[in-house]
């Protein structure tokens, strides 16, 4: 049989997803007068802003949607369309472009000129919700807003954050994990959107990942060399780049490809050495590439995600190698997680801990934290599991 503490992984997070995750924003954050979702929310649910993040829109839609189609609750499917429908008739300027930020009426209040993550977003909620309603203009509509962000990309639109030309690896990491979703709804389309991951996978490896160092750079110049005379040229994010080593992973599985799989698995041993606090437990929020001081005030905290992350490559590293150090480290993280962000009394995770584990805030959402980074975790992580049992290379 597979591991024990595997079954009883899989049990408690599917508890913690059905049981507290997914119906603490159901409860609290579903507005049925308006439509959509709040996500400022206090540690006991009550609604801190009423304002409502577009791109958590657009990730919760994908959220419910998934879990919808996993699990088939209604309830779930009735917050998804009405996501839908909130983005639709609420989330697009004039030019097609998405608001990042809108009252809860829907009107718009900040719209951010040189980001495209809301659309990103907006694309992995359409292409599930398409397939889960057998909707085909919804995944129409993910394709064409897709190819409406390759044109923005390569448009004057977008206002650079700095004069100074860089390359950022945000970008091209999160798009891996949108055109893998949009892949999934569309494979009619599949050897046109592998061609558009190839580049991006061509992106990541050539310009980010650094044999020599055994560092993923955050950002680099264009040309791919080290920005080192600047914060920002030498800050690493281990949270980012651990979640860019599953999805690179997860592609190599999808494709068969070991030299994928290899790359996502020296992605994660680099970034979580660099990233794991050994004295307090958890993925710090930033190092610096040289061990120098890091400029941001937040710089050492321990935010909810980057354990997300931590956890669900960890899980699927030790999937695809059989290595029992990937599960014991997966094991630290796991306790690390249910000992200090796992709200027990009112359901739900901590966003932001000291380094210490101290709490900085009991709030449980923002315009930045909601329902997707979480659930994605067990979603993902149950889902490993459940392959698992297939697999006899795993049995015990």
């Amino acid at each position: 049989m597979i591991d024990n503490y595997l079954i009883e992984i899989k049990e408690l997070y599917e508890d913690q997803l059905l049981n507290s995750e997914l119906e603490f924003w159901l409860k609290y954050g579903f507005d049925k007068e308006n439509g959509g979702i709040y996500t400022a929310l206090d540690r006991d649910g009550s609604i801190l802003d009423t304002d409502k993040s577009v791109w958590f829109q657009a990730r919760a839609l994908w959220i419910y949607s998934t879990a919808y189609e996993k699990y088939g609750n209604r309830k779930y499917l009735e917050l998804a369309t009405s996501l839908v429908e909130f983005i639709d008739s609420h989330c697009y300027d004039t030019d097609g472009r998405m608001y990042f930020r809108v009252s809860k009426e829907g009107n718009p209040v900040v719209k951010r000129l040189r980001y495209y993550f809301s659309e990103a977003f907006t694309i992995m909620g359409y292409s599930v919700y398409g397939r889960i309603t057998n909707n085909n203009k919804y995944i129409e509509k993910a394709y064409d807003l897709f190819l409406f962000v390759e044109d923005i990309k390569e448009s004057n639109i977008l206002i650079p954050k700095m004069t100074r030309k860089v390359r950022d690896f945000g970008a091209p990491m999160i798009f891996l994990n949108v055109l893998s979703e949009l892949r999934e709804s569309l494979p009619q389309k599949k050897s046109d959107i592998n061609l558009y991951i190839d580049k991006l996978l061509l992106e990541i490896e050539t310009y980010f990942v650094k044999d020599d160092l055994k560092a993923v750079l955050e950002q680099c110049l264009y040309n791919g060399e080290i920005n080192s005379d600047h914060f920002e040229g030498r800050i690493l994010n281990p949270g980012h780049a651990i979640e860019g080593s599953w999805f690179i992973m997860n592609e190599g599985l999808k494709r068969n490809d070991s030299n994928l799989i290899n790359l996502g698995l020296k992605m994660l041993d680099w970034m979580f050495d660099r990233g794991w606090d050994n004295e307090y437990g958890g993925i710090i929020q930033y190092r610096d590439l040289y061990d120098k001081s890091l400029s941001e005030y937040h710089q050492d905290m321990k935010f909810w995600w980057p354990q997300c992350e931590c956890a669900i490559a960890l899980l699927l590293a030790y999937s695809l190698t059989n290595d029992d150090s990937y599960l014991n480290k997966f094991k630290m993280v796991n306790n690390y997680i249910q000992n200090n962000f796992v709200d027990l009394e009112y359901g739900e995770w901590f966003g932001y801990l000291h380094r210490d584990n101290t709490l900085a805030t009991p709030l449980k959402g923002n315009m930045y934290k909601g329902p997707f980074h979480i659930p994605r975790m067990y979603l993902k992580c149950i889902e490993i599991i459940e392959s698992l049992y297939e697999d006899s290379n795993m049995i015990k």
